[in-house]
């Protein structure tokens, strides 16, 4: 009974998961509210997590902690970064690390990174948060996941776990 449950919540989670996987992950270079640069070719060789957020989001915010969990237990091979867009500002951002104890490197984008990785174009600009883009060691985009009823145990549960376990045991 156990594994059936097991096996209905990856199912769940993978009928909730998004079209914008199975591609290399686009690059960029961005700056955190301490102005250091954080490049995805940096993260090479672990699982990154990229998380497309707003600091006013009651989601995204209580998706911080899960977060800070996640780099904890997989400390060396699971790193994170998360990408902020106007309105949210290097005050806004300042305030959500200190408020929130965030040690995830909060990174400053105009939209050019976002659209890249949703493929919006100007047909179709949506660029929903929060949003997560797992990506595999080697760069490629595993798995991404918008908010929704199908997703929610990724956000607010433990699937994100379920996921990186997932990825990890997979050979190399």
């Amino acid at each position: 009974m156990r594994r059936f449950l097991s096996l209905l919540v990856c199912a769940g989670t993978l009928l909730g998961s998004g079209e914008l996987s199975g591609r290399r992950a686009p690059g960029f270079s961005l700056m955190d509210k301490d102005f250091q640069q954080h490049d995805p070719q940096d993260y090479r060789g672990k699982i990154l997590i990229v998380e497309i957020m707003r600091t006013s989001c009651p989601t995204c915010v209580g998706f911080a902690p899960i977060l800070e969990e996640v780099l904890a237990k997989y400390h060396g091979k699971v790193a994170a970064l998360t990408i902020v867009n106007p309105p949210d500002t290097i005050d806004s951002v300042r305030k959500y690390v200190a408020d929130h104890k965030v040690t995830v490197p909060v990174l400053f984008d105009m939209g050019q990174v976002a659209f890249s990785y949703f493929k919006a174009t100007p047909q179709n600009p949506d660029v929903t948060v929060p949003h997560l883009f797992l990506i595999d060691a080697r760069g490629m985009i595993q798995n991404d996941y918008g908010y929704s009823p199908l997703t929610k145990g990724i956000f607010e549960g433990r699937d994100l776990f379920t996921e990186l376990d997932r990825m990890l045991a997979k050979p190399k």
